[in-house]
């Protein structure tokens, strides 16, 4: 089974996801969002980024 994005309303009313592996363990998670859908489109914008992502080491 593949992860999944998780959207869901915080204590203070705002919108956030966050994305789970397939063991249920949380990998990522997003800023607070006003509405559902900004963070739906949020989920999206990882979705793209990561497409073809490479992994770089920084010192910092």
């Amino acid at each position: 089974m593949a992860g999944k994005f998780e959207v869901y309303e915080d204590r203070a009313g705002k919108y956030r996801f966050r994305l789970k592996s397939s063991n249920g363990q949380v990998v990522a998670t997003g800023e607070a969002y006003e509405t559902k859908a900004a963070a739906k489109k949020g989920c999206e914008s990882v979705q793209n980024a990561a497409d073809g992502a490479t992994i770089v080491e920084t010192d910092s």
